[in-house]
């Protein structure tokens, strides 16, 4: 019989990640470039500083028959690239280039904030957090500009000062980048922290130095070597299989196995069987279309629908321990993350199931009356999970139309706060806590409070997806925007019966032909909701010749009168005579503001318009994701 030919070993992340500096190890060049975001990168440091497993490395040995390009990992000196390499990674390429620049490189690492912007980041541990049992690891680890100040978003002043080591040493914040080589750090440490008084504070140190500081020194990675005589067609199949990448093991599928254990079919539950429809199928129907395979909740997920029953139970635990006289650190946390699903209980499942399940049916009423009917056009997919669980907490006073306001400007301040793109288990909790009391008179939720939307922003919202350019779709066909064409209001059935999408209103071609960049026409200022049909009649023509069209009419569009078409323009905030004198510039200046108006309504709260800028650059768009001329394809 063959022999392998691969092996599997565990080495040392401090060696993998000495030997990517120094090019022993380096990237076939055809992988893609380095573009983790920060909130992987903290939740990547978070598992290493538990000792947890961040999944297996594969690599092929340099000198056989499949011979690759290679290059260093990025961020590795220029001496790397004259150095040949003895293994290239196939398999854990962002992870290990994540980890070099955090933890090794001592440079400042390029990534990408929630909202899609290019940011520098020094990133460290909170030293008090970590060793605190009942903290989240995640929130421990803090990304911080290159200068190393935290700001607040809107003004100059300075809520974290990580500057110097002093002021590191003060604010008990380690760095990251120097998890492998502690002493000199803690010597200052000692030496800041001086004296009898301070011992605590020392021992604290110390403390994290054994809890998580080892671990980062000790931790091992498994690495699959192939060797040097693996084929090309093994390594073509071996790199399909990682880069497709095999479903991982989720919460979902472990409480399945732990329930079977007391013979509850989970899996059945979710996806049903023969003669029953599964609750994913349930609401996959909910408010579903006619001409539709899936309504507005087809993409809920199993895990979702865990993470809603998961936060009664743990609220249900935390009111406990409050009536035990508990408080401060001894109050469990409400929470939704993959540990609180791992420890829900059957009967708590089985208690809130219907509970949460007529949350979700509720949310999609909520969000058909936002007119948001399809996944396509919904700003965050996470954001559904708190909506139904506190839809679910309420019951029927979601009718009431005081609560539905404030529901409504709650939903608005995370779509437009952007505030679900990412690292959301800490604010889905925090919203299931404090907006049922926000309902019942108490004070607004941080969702509301600690929200501001930038004037700025319109200008950049260019991706259709964006939640906020979603989000402005959906005000602007909730105000009654009328399409161009026929007039109609974009009510459920116009919507799905004329094909409606968001289009320009001055035409790619026409300003494209005036040398404007897409970087100023395709922001949403210049988009609108139209029917398929208007979008063919206005062509890449300026606006002043489609308005003629549309006015003169044809065989199969009656003609409109200039009064009417003006109102349907204003319906969709336009100012009429801008447009049909083709005055781009004053145009985009007066939607500009009409537009902010509408989303300060539906926030219930004025806009930043002062000169600060916001942090970091635009991340460039993808080929694949952008922006065009979109419309859903016809049958």
């Amino acid at each position: 019989m063959a022999g392998s030919t691969f092996q599997t070993n565990p080495i040392d992340l401090q060696r993998l990640l000495d030997e990517c500096h120094r090019g022993i190890i380096q990237l076939p060049d055809f992988q893609r470039s380095w573009v983790w975001d920060e909130d992987r990168i903290k939740s990547l440091i978070a598992s290493i500083s538990r000792a947890f497993p961040v999944g297996a490395l594969m690599s092929l040995d340099t000198g056989g028959p499949v011979n690759f390009k290679p290059r260093p990992v990025e961020g590795a000196p220029p001496e790397a690239r004259q150095m040949a390499p003895q293994s290239l990674l196939l398999d854990g390429q962002q992870r290990m280039t994540s980890l070099y620049q955090v933890a090794l490189r001592g440079k400042v690492v390029e990534t990408v904030t929630p909202k899609k912007k290019r940011v520098k980041r020094w990133f460290y541990i909170d030293i008090r957090k970590a060793i605190d049992e009942l903290a989240d690891r995640e929130e421990a680890v803090v990304g911080v500009p290159e200068d190393r100040m935290e700001r607040t978003d809107f003004g100059r002043e300075v809520t974290l000062d990580l500057s110097s080591p002093e002021k590191e040493y003060a604010a008990l914040m380690y760095p990251v980048s120097q998890v492998f080589d502690w002493d000199k750090w803690q010597d200052g440490f000692d030496d800041y922290w001086a004296g009898d008084e301070h011992k605590a504070v020392r021992e604290e140190f110390r403390a994290f130095k054994r809890q998580v500081l080892e671990n980062f020194k000790y931790y091992r990675v498994p690495v699959i070597a192939l060797d040097r005589s693996t084929s090309k067609e093994a390594v073509c199949v071996v790199f399909e299989k990682v880069n497709t990448g095999g479903k991982a093991l989720d919460a979902f599928e472990l409480v399945t196995a732990m329930y079977a254990a007391s013979g509850h079919e989970l899996r059945k539950d979710w996806y049903g069987d023969e003669s029953t429809k599964g609750r994913h199928r349930r609401l996959a129907d909910t408010l579903r279309p006619a001409d539709s395979d899936a309504g507005i909740l087809a993409g809920v997920g199993n895990t979702d629908f865990l993470q809603a029953v998961s936060l009664f139970y743990t609220r249900d635990k935390r009111r406990a321990a409050e009536q035990a006289g508990k408080e401060g650190k001894e109050l469990p946390a409400v929470s939704g993350n993959r540990q609180a699903l791992l420890d829900l209980p059957l009967d708590a499942y089985k208690l809130y199931e219907a509970q949460v399940e007529q949350g979700f049916v509720r949310a999609a009423k909520f969000l058909h009356m936002l007119h948001i009917y399809r996944i396509f056009d919904l700003p965050y997919q996470s954001q559904i999970v708190p909506l139904a669980a506190i839809l679910a907490d309420i019951g029927d006073a979601w009718e009431h139309e005081a609560n539905r306001s404030k529901l409504v400007q709650w939903y608005w301040n995370g779509v437009f706060g952007e505030l679900y793109g990412s690292a959301v288990e800490t604010r889905i909790a925090r919203d299931f806590m404090e907006v049922p009391r926000w309902l019942k008179g108490g004070p607004a939720p941080s969702t509301v409070s600690e929200t501001m939307f930038r004037a700025d922003r319109l200008k950049t919202m260019r991706m259709r997806l964006s939640a906020a350019y979603k989000g402005v779709n959906a005000l602007l066909m909730k105000e009654g925007a009328q399409d161009f064409r026929s007039g109609q209001r974009f009510d459920h059935t116009v919507f799905f019966g004329e094909n409606v999408d968001i289009h320009h209103i001055f035409p790619q071609d026409w300003c494209k032909a005036r040398g404007i960049k897409p970087a100023v026409f395709d922001s949403i200022i210049n988009k609108t909701p139209l029917s398929y049909r208007t979008n063919r009649i206005i062509g890449g023509v300026a606006p002043s010749e489609y308005l003629g069209k549309l006015e003169k009419g044809n065989n199969a569009n009656p003609p409109i009168s200039s009064e009417k078409l003006d109102g349907y323009l204003a319906s969709h905030l336009i100012d009429p005579a801008m447009l049909r004198a083709d005055a781009f510039e004053a145009f985009m200046d007066d939607r500009q503001k009409r537009l902010l108006g509408l989303i300060e309504q539906a926030m219930g709260k004025a806009a930043y318009k002062g000169d600060v800028p916001e942090e970091g650059e635009d991340v460039e768009s993808d080929d694949d994701t952008a922006e065009a001329e979109q419309t859903i394809p016809l049958a």
